[in-house]
């Protein structure tokens, strides 16, 4: 009877046909359990800590003096004739331009691909939309594995060839903009 049971099962498995077996190791995949949690691979996601400071200041400052003067005298016994040309030319101009700009934001990337050389080449986009104002901030550039922190996040200005782009619109945005009129004064020189 004990052979019978036995013999059971092998004659199931030589009639059903071979049985098939995946491998579960994936090389482009596998992380041992050991490893880091940084992201290395297309479509792993990437946390950019955004900390963007700039400052600019130019100045102009110009003078310009001429002087120019021509003179003749003419005697004779009695009378004594003199004539004197003068020119005298002044310019005075001066400018200053000044700007600043500060962008402090934390968002997520995802690695779109691996350079040649191996860096990581990440795009993303955040919108936020508050009371029908909507801010978009868009970031992308490549990333070296270096610079990829444990808590797997990289400052932007450690992205090359980064382009980061802060863009609002709405009510508010709107708001901020000069009107029609002002913008024809402006244009034709008013």
């Amino acid at each position: 009877m004990n052979s019978r049971i036995l013999s059971l099962p092998l004659l199931l498995a030589l009639c059903c046909g071979a049985a098939h077996a995946d491998n579960l190791y994936n090389e482009k995949t596998y992380r041992p359990l050991a490893s880091d949690k940084r992201a290395h691979l297309p479509g792993d996601v990437l946390t950019v800590m955004i900390y963007e400071s700039s400052s600019a200041l130019t100045s102009a400052d110009t003078q310009l003096q001429r002087n120019n003067t021509v003179g003749v005298q003419a005697a004779a016994d009695r009378h004594a004739h003199s004539l004197a040309v003068g020119a005298n030319n002044n310019f005075d101009g001066g400018g200053t331009v000044q700007r600043a700009g500060k962008l402090l934001a934390q968002m997520s990337v995802t690695i779109t691909g691996t350079a040649p050389n191996g860096d990581l080449l990440v795009a993303g986009e955040q919108m936020l939309e508050i009371n029908s104002d909507k801010q978009v901030i868009k970031v992308e550039g490549r990333v070296r594995t270096l610079d990829i922190s444990d808590a797997n996040t990289v400052m932007s200005f450690r992205i090359a060839d980064a382009k980061i782009s802060y863009l609002g619109d709405g009510d508010l945005a709107a708001r901020q903009r000069p009107g029609l009129w002002s913008r024809l004064f402006t244009w034709a020189g008013f």
